[in-house]
């Protein structure tokens, strides 16, 4: 069997090899592929998608001097240092005379359908004399606004005041070749980059991030008082893996080193390390090839909780490794192992009934964290139960005084009996569990797990300000048969956003719609300017008797009009996109997608201005009773997936409670409850403290909960076999595991990370809590087992 082992482990390691070197594979961190596939919207998804990836990949720096002269010089060096990398980053914006030019081409041969919801009021009402009065102000006065082309292609303005009404939609404007915003008379230029490289990966971050402060340094040299602000995804993702890089190299380093250790000081030797690292390796190898080839994919999520099967797996080997140097030395590892084989099944079927509970559930991610982990212990158990005794001879292994240390430890536990001592301490526990539980409180927010740093956070939120960006995180998507029943539904949906921008709840939105209006609009504003401006009786006669000009002059001016936008030419969306006009603006139309219920056309309508989450239902609301509308929150979405795996694995942990218990029994039957006893009261000791100190319940904290139960059954089990066996190894390999378990998770307390922090901290107390009352739940022979280790 060891030799049929040593193939699977073979097939194991080849197509691990090929899954990550051939094909790089990439694991999924979709968080919504997590939701059941009933409840996954794919055109929400490509929309998501679709915002993401636009930002991504942008990195956005603005320079702020005190005047235009000391801003330009600072951006030019800035800029000079970031050309000489064009691989990595390029410039997304060129300005030049022509390309300003280029961006109104399209607009400006359609201007006739092209007209604000104020011009369309002000045609409807205001009199012929006031257009005529309108067209000589734009004629005769210097302060009537820019000027867009000739004045007889655009008397009345009409192009120009939707060209300004366009420019409002942002505060950026052009000069000199850059583009620039301005507060409180300081100007900063703004720099738009594009990443050529994945923003998420670390060569990347790790080639951009001194670039950046090799200009930033150039650009202080010009300007010493240059201010530098700087946001992007490339920058959070960098800083987060320089984190995770300090914390592997204190943490994991501290923690690798603590267990080394441990080991080498219980059985002076480094072979049981390796044999562990071993078992553990065979699961996880397994566990990702298997899930691999079911799945097709494996998420990200999975890796991060199928970790936690390292806690459990390592029991297996602790386990027959303290039992071989506690044996006699004329006991063959084959005939040990079968002695043990009664622990060793019992510990991995408790372990799997509660990972079971896991695949329950109608979440596919929880089912496949329930396969992975499943898979995972069994292969290291099976790695233990085919390997360990042919590795390991009898004397390979023998005990230390240090061993013998740990057993003599053993005699300062108490047995909790019927007394009043046991009485006391379970009344101060309730009442200290009682008031704990009652104030705790949950929060799924998923920016709770996220520490960004402050200089970063600062200078996102200032420039967010100055730029009057869109959030990428809520919006609306409109989605119709048709692009133009799209257009349509967005001109409905401003309608309503209209007086919301009024009551200052948002700043402004940006639709395709604002650019190239529905057929049906275009048409109807056609038909307006032609009634009320073009007209025989018109402005057009009234303004050519005031310039003294003949019937001919009306003519022609009238032809001139018609020309930019005749019927059967209008704008379409298809048309815009081809533009350098577009180009802020590609991120909002989707085109035709692929829905659950076929094809279908889509576009997202993006926010200004969404600064207080306290207005999120009253934009909620704007879309209800709109056809093809729908608000997207993606913060409340996948806060919403969070707390719905928080509640299921808290009733999955229940449930394993209750499934374990009935496995118990079988075995231990009246005892079965000294082998929970300890996990359920270290859980029940977790949450009071929790309540205690007002810090919330989260999905990591239930995670780790999962593995509290895990392991506190192990060393109950240990601890049970002992008093029914007279196996005298049991108090050394609950405290070889439990100090393995605290250097391992138990140091991710430390951690700056949020959700590792929750899960290390649940660790922490847990198993501490567990380590020190489980031996007041077992069955005496503690005397016994402590001088068999010193002997």
């Amino acid at each position: 069997m060891a030799l049929v082992w040593a193939l699977v482990v073979g097939l194991l390691l080849a197509h691990n090899g090929y899954l990550w070197l051939v094909k790089g594979v990439v694991p999924d961190t979709d968080i919504l592929a997590l939701l059941p596939v009933e409840q996954r919207d794919p055109v929400l998804q490509q929309a998501f998608t679709h915002m993401v990836d636009a930002a991504q990949q942008r990195l956005i720096v603005m320079v702020g001097a005190a005047d235009w002269d000391q801003a330009r010089a600072a951006a030019d060096s800035y800029s000079a240092v970031l050309a000489k990398h064009p691989e990595l980053l390029q410039s997304s914006v060129k300005l030049s005379a022509q390309s300003q030019q280029d961006w109104l081409a399209p607009a400006q041969q359609m201007r006739l359908g092209l007209l604000t919801p104020a011009q369309q009021q002000a045609l409807r009402e205001q009199p012929a004399k006031y257009w005529a009065d309108s067209a000589l102000q734009q004629l005769y006065s210097p302060f009537s606004g820019p000027k867009l082309g000739a004045w007889q292609d655009d008397p009345f303005g009409l192009f120009s005041g939707w060209v300004q009404a366009r420019a409002q939609e942002t505060p950026v404007r052009p000069r000199d070749g850059y583009l620039f915003v301005e507060e409180k008379g300081r100007p900063y230029i703004v720099l738009l980059l594009n990443l050529r490289q994945p923003a998420f990966s670390m060569a990347t971050q790790q080639a951009l991030l001194p670039l950046l402060e090799q200009a930033a340094t150039a650009a202080r040299h010009t300007v010493p008082t240059v201010e530098l602000i700087r946001a992007g995804v490339v920058l959070h993702a960098g800083a987060g893996s320089a984190q995770a890089s300090r914390e592997m190299s204190t943490i994991g380093i501290g923690s690798l080193l603590g267990i080394v250790l441990l080991m080498w000081l219980t059985f002076r030797s480094l072979r049981p390390i390796g044999m562990i690292v071993l078992s553990i390796g065979v699961g996880c190898l397994a566990a990702f090839s298997l899930c691999w080839m079911i799945f097709g994919q494996v998420h990200l999520l999975t890796l991060v909780f199928g970790a936690s099967l390292i806690g459990v797996a390592q029991d297996y080997g602790i386990y027959f490794l303290c039992s071989r140097v506690a044996a006699d030395q004329s006991l063959g590892s084959p005939q040990l192992l079968r002695r043990l084989m009664p622990g060793l099944t019992l510990t991995l079927a408790a372990a799997v009934i509660g990972y079971i509970g896991l695949a329950l559930t109608p979440f596919p991610g929880l089912r496949q964290m329930a396969l992975f982990s499943v898979l995972g212990l069994v292969f290291a158990w099976l790695t233990v139960i085919f390997w360990f005794p042919a590795l390991l001879k009898p004397a390979t292994l023998k005990s230390s005084s240090f061993a013998g240390w740990i057993g003599r430890t053993r005699r300062h536990w108490p047995l909790l009996g019927w007394n009043r001592a046991s009485l006391l301490a379970a009344v101060l526990f309730a009442a200290f569990a009682s008031i704990g539980i009652a104030r705790l409180q949950v929060n799924d927010d998923i920016r709770s797990l996220q520490t960004p740093p402050k200089e970063l956070l600062a200078e996102q939120i200032k420039l967010g300000k100055l730029l009057d960006a869109p959030t990428p995180v809520q919006f609306y998507l409109v989605r119709g048969a048709s692009a133009e029943q799209v257009l349509q539904r967005e001109e409905a949906l401003k309608l309503k956003l209209e007086p919301l921008v009024a009551r200052h709840i948002i700043s402004g939105y940006q639709a395709m719609s604002n650019w190239t209006p529905s057929l049906q609009a275009q048409n109807a504003n056609r038909a307006l300017v032609s009634q009320a401006l073009l007209g025989d009786d018109g402005p057009l006669k009234m303004l050519a008797a005031q310039l003294s000009e003949d019937a001919a002059w009306v003519t022609q001016m009238r032809n001139r009009a018609l020309a930019g936008g005749s019927a059967g030419h209008e704008l379409t969306p298809a048309e815009f996109l081809k533009s350098t006009a577009s180009e802020p603006s590609r991120h909002l139309w989707l085109g035709q997608v692929t829905g659950a219920q076929g094809n279908v056309y889509a576009s997202i309508v993006a926010l200004r201005g969404v600064n207080n989450y306290a207005d999120l239902p009253i934009l909620k609301q704007a879309a209800n009773q709109l056809d093809g509308v729908q608000w997207v929150d993606k913060v409340s979405e996948i806060s919403s997936v969070l707390g719905d795996y928080r509640q299921y694995m808290g009733w999955v942990l229940l449930c394993a409670y209750a499934a374990i218990y009935l496995l118990l029994f079988m075995r231990y039957r009246l005892a079965a409850w000294r082998v929970l006893a300890s996990p359920a009261l270290a859980t029940l000791a977790i949450l009071a403290l929790l309540g205690w100190n007002g810090q919330p319940l989260q999905l990591f904290h239930v995670l780790a909960l999962m593995l509290v139960l895990g392991l506190g059954v192990d060393y109950g089990i240990f601890l049970q076999e002992q008093g029914m066996q007279r196996e005298r190894f049991a108090w050394l390999t609950v405290g070889l595991s439990a100090a393995s378990a605290l250097l391992s998770f138990g140091l991710l307390a430390l951690s700056g990370t949020p959700p590792l922090h929750a899960f290390g901290l649940t660790m922490l107390i847990g198993i501490a809590v567990v380590w020190m009352i489980a031996p007041c739940f077992s069955q005496d022979s503690q005397q016994e087992d402590e001088d068999a280790i010193t002997s």
